[in-house]
């Protein structure tokens, strides 16, 4: 994914930017250890990745650390879905629609039900953002979006 990321990137804005660039690079790296400086970034950005990583708290420790004073995290995630109604539309689809889906396109349900149940395992809106400030955040809230199928969190760290 990395290097499709990569390859595209160069297509849309040139190898010379990139290649010129000390603003954008592509590294690959354990999100609960970084190989990178303690405060080097001014913004941390995730998206349906943190729900994968061993150690959630580590990963948000981290981030905390690479991030300088007053630098902002933000996390796109697969949420909690807030409403009944759709909650039993959103169960339905992800626990049979999802998995058949998989199945069709790359011959592979049990990747597409390990999705569904990791989503479900993940946590509420709440709990992350608990976490969050545990690893010392402030100022930590979310946006949720489709009723909460994702949300946007996000905190930042203290000057």
């Amino acid at each position: 994914m990395l290097r499709v990321g990569e390859r595209r990137a160069r297509e849309r804005f040139g190898s010379d930017i990139i290649d010129s660039s000390r603003s954008l690079s592509f590294r690959q790296g354990n999100a609960q250890c970084l190989p990178f400086d303690d405060g080097t970034f001014d913004l941390y950005t995730i998206a349906f990745g943190l729900r994968n990583v061993t150690d959630v708290d580590a990963a948000l420790r981290d981030a905390y650390r690479v991030l300088k004073p007053g630098g902002r995290y933000l996390c796109l995630e697969f949420s909690n879905v807030d409403n009944a109604l759709l909650k039993q539309v959103y169960d339905a689809y992800s626990f049979h629609v999802i998995p058949t889906i998989g199945q069709v396109v790359a011959g592979d349900s049990k990747s597409y039900q390990y999705l569904v149940e990791s989503i479900r395992k993940f946590g509420t809106q709440e709990q992350l953002k608990g976490r969050m400030v545990e690893a010392g955040f402030e100022n930590v809230g979310y946006t949720n979006m489709t009723g909460g199928i994702v949300a946007v969190h996000e905190g930042w760290k203290p000057l």
